[in-house]
């Protein structure tokens, strides 16, 4: 650009002399050749035009050097150099650029300066009093600056920063910077060095780094160390992580991160990471050989090797499919937990996650526009010390499919389903349910008296031996409305299954189901008619609509209830959101039968200037036949629901949200007879634009038949407040208020802009970690977390 500026300027204007200062002075010159054919992409986008603007330019023939001066803009191929002035000097073939000047690249960055020479090949040359910006908003500072070879920009007394100059006080430092004596960027590498280097906040050094390297902020992916991260814990000492990333293809990387550990040893750890064209896949490794086993004395990790694999993809097949896996094959239970890896690496995801099993799977999915599809077989892995792995299932395969036709027949929706589970179990899964089988160990894989597991002990959560099911259900509804706005729906279904179980014969089964082989079929048609009325009544200041609703239900008895397996309907509860439906099972393996009766009245009031007011209460009637909630099975489900009387619980809902800031609701079950409260939940939550709160407090009553012998109360509770433009406190709670205990909480605080971040939370839970598999004890972990854009983040942990 130096040179053809040069010869643009002595050819544009010849033999002229001073050019007047009140003539503002624009032209264009093409200095090059006739190009050949064949061109280089870049030679092919360079079409060699120069624009060049000032208010004066001299010619100086005997210095052979020509002068821009006064608001000189020159413009070439996509650059713009701004300046006081700019003299071009043919002999030394020199740029000299002087006063408020501003180099602007193709690619965004901007070169502020005092003064800029450089060669006419913008090979070598200095700057003076240098300020760089960048267009990903990444900013350097110099005294002076030398450029050699084209490549080596060498910055002394430099100064780098990612954050933003503040807009009130453009001379305030930024929130962070580090200064170096030399900063010296290598083009050609990409990479930055810093040399006698000193980190600061708000202008305040807090470390020195006598030499230190990055990627440039061009540079999304390149191999090199990463910043190490710290942790501590009592059962592997201090840990000093030190990663290295290897940026080996576009497409795929690998990270090895050794861990340095002071009672331990070395922890070995490493990723690789690929992205194909319809999908991507990661894999981990983890190893160590311990030096002092003996910290985990009787525990799963009292051991000399311990290591784990885990690993994950999703790849598609079309738009509509997709197939992936997850897979985890870990030497012993606690590994992850004990060094702080896996589901267990963050601390706050820990949490909120709760990682009990260790989930290896492999799924095919298909969504379409009115179908799905699901397939995969699935291993869980227990992390708990109280897990007996023998307990735990493998499912081979479950299998879901559901599809909604989209044609009327009958003039009314057809749909169809079906589900087909399969999965084996090596040894039986009990739960104790009162004190006395609970302190004695009855429902214990290791009971030393297997045959005191009955059904007043224990409940039978999983059986021993294969199980497998095949399910298949047809439903058709239709609704009319007549000319008074009543709205009814008529609908029917029909279910069937195939069961095949294989019960091994071991202590205490006998008492629950038959021992050996079963094959049975079970069939369940269901009719009915669902019943709506709304009166809607709109005044100036809203519409309310009242709805009373009733549901009839014709189907005969549960086919074998209770004398079958039932491995995925163990969860139930009889609320506000189940009341109306059909089948109030959780799952395929319970199916409910009989006549019943759904009825309530659900009223809703919209106001015109936004919230709304939603009630409803209602109440379910066994009218004939065998109440499957009544009818006892391995897992008592439906027992104590509030749905095994022949007239159910009373069950209501009120939810009031006035507008965008508040919501509140409550749900209850209350008893048929007394009018006792056994469930009551309310939830509120507030969110303003700095802070955020939700409650939910919750009152059960005691369920015997499940091991809940006494009532339960407590409270979850959860808060964020914005305490200033970047700043966050966050914290949650569980306080169990019938033992007058906080069994769970997190405390956080967390700084967040366009350039840093850091964030500190300390967290205490449960974990049962000890060897006798039955109490848990208390886990503290602190995890403080920092990052500086385009350098890089740092973590460290510690737990107890």
């Amino acid at each position: 650009m130096s040179a053809v500026l040069g010869l643009g300027l002595a050819a544009g204007f010849g033999n002229a002399g001073v050019t007047p200062a009140s003539a503002q002075q624009s032209f264009r010159y093409n200095p090059q050749p006739p190009k050949p054919p064949r061109q280089k992409p870049a030679q092919q986008a360079n079409d060699g035009q120069m624009l060049v603007q000032a208010a004066e330019v001299n010619y100086d023939y005997n210095n052979s050097r020509v002068s821009a001066v006064g608001s000189v803009q020159i413009y070439y191929n996509g650059s713009t150099l701004e300046a006081d002035k700019v003299i071009y000097d043919q002999k030394t073939k020199r740029l000299h650029a002087e006063g408020n000047v501003r180099l602007t690249d193709p690619d965004g960055k901007i070169t502020y300066a005092n003064l800029l020479d450089l060669s006419d090949d913008y090979r070598d040359g200095f700057v003076d009093s240098l300020r760089l910006d960048t267009a990903d908003q990444t900013r350097m500072a110099a005294t002076r600056a030398d450029r050699t070879g084209g490549e080596v920009t060498i910055f002394q007394n430099g100064v780098y920063t990612a954050c933003a100059a503040c807009k009130d006080n453009p001379k305030k430092p930024p929130l962070w910077q580090v200064k170096g004596a030399r900063i010296i960027h290598n083009q050609t590498e990409k990479m930055l060095y810093f040399e006698d280097a000193r980190l600061e906040f708000f202008g305040q050094p807090i470390a020195y780094l006598p030499f230190f390297s990055t990627p440039d902020p061009t540079v999304k992916r390149k191999s090199g160390f990463l910043i190490p991260n710290y942790s501590s814990s009592t059962r592997y000492g201090v840990g000093i992580e030190v990663p290295y990333y290897f940026a080996l293809a576009p497409d795929y990387d690998a990270t090895v991160s050794p861990r340095y550990t002071t009672k331990q040893g070395l922890l070995l750890q490493g990723e690789f990471r690929q992205r194909l064209i319809n999908g991507a896949y990661e894999i981990r490794g983890y190893g160590i050989r311990q030096n002092d086993q003996k910290q985990f004395n009787g525990e799963p990790g009292d051991r000399e090797f311990r290591g784990g694999i885990d690993t994950k993809g999703q790849f598609a097949l079309n738009d509509k499919w997709v197939w992936g896996w997850d897979a985890v094959a870990v030497s012993d239970k606690s590994f992850f937990f004990d060094y702080g890896l896996g589901p267990y690496k963050n601390a706050l995801n820990a949490f909120l996650l709760t990682p009990d099993t260790g989930l290896s799977q492999i799924y095919l999915t298909g969504v379409g526009n009115r179908s799905y599809f699901d397939a995969r077989v699935m291993h869980f892995l227990g992390y708990s010390a109280a897990d007996d792995q023998s307990t735990i299932p493998i499912v081979h395969p479950v299998i879901d499919y559901s599809n909604v036709l989209n044609r009327n027949v009958l003039g009314g929706e057809f749909s169809y389903k079906a589900n087909f589970t399969s999965l084996s179990r090596q040894t039986a899964s009990f739960d104790a349910i009162n004190p006395t089988a609970f302190a004695a160990g009855y429902c214990l894989p290791t009971s030393a008296d297997p045959l005191a597991r009955t059904r007043s002990q224990c409940l039978l959560r999983g059986i021993p031996g294969d199980y497998t099911r095949l399910t298949a259900e047809v439903e058709w509804r239709r609704s009319f409305t007549d000319s008074i706005g009543q709205i009814f729906t008529p609908f029917a279904s029909l279910r069937g299954d195939v069961i095949s179980a294989n019960i091994d014969n071991q202590p205490g089964v006998s008492n629950y189901l038959p021992i050996g082989s079963t094959q049975t079929a079970r069939l369940m048609p269901t009719v009915g008619l669902e019943y709506r009325y709304p009166f809607i009544n709109v005044q100036p200041w809203g519409t309310t609509t009242i709805e009373p609703i009733g549901q009839l239900i014709i189907r005969p008895n549960e086919p074998s209830a209770g004398r079958l397996p039932n491995e995925d309907a163990q969860s139930f509860t009889f609320d506000d959101s189940n009341l109306f439906r059909v089948d109030k099972f959780s799952g395929y393996d319970r199916v409910e039968g009989g006549g019943r009766a759904n009825v309530g009245v659900q009223a809703t009031t919209q106001f015109d200037r936004g919230g709304f007011v939603n009630v409803l209460f209602g109440q379910s009637y066994q009218l004939f036949g065998l109440n499957s909630f009544a009818v006892q099975d391995p897992t008592n489900t439906g027992i104590g629901s509030g749905l095994e009387t022949a007239r159910s619980d009373y069950v209501a809902r009120i939810a009031y949200q006035p507008n965008r800031i508040y919501s509140l609701i409550a749900r209850t079950r209350l008893d048929e007879a007394t009018g006792t409260v056994r469930r009551f939940e309310l939830e509120g939550r507030a969110n303003f634009d700095r802070f955020g709160v939700s409650l939910l407090y919750g009152n059960y009553d005691a369920q015997p038949e499940l091991g809940f012998l006494t009532r339960r109360e407590g409270v979850v509770a959860t808060g964020s407040v914005k305490v200033a433009t970047n700043w966050m406190l966050s914290g949650a709670l569980r306080y169990d208020i019938s033992n007058q205990t906080i069994n769970q909480y997190i405390v956080g605080a967390g700084y967040v802009d366009d350039c840093f971040i850091i964030a500190a939370n300390y967290i205490t839970d449960y974990a049962y970690t000890s060897k006798s598999y039955t109490s848990p004890v208390t886990d503290h972990r602190i995890m403080l977390q920092i990052g500086l854009r385009t350098i890089g983040g740092t973590s460290f942990s510690a737990a107890q």
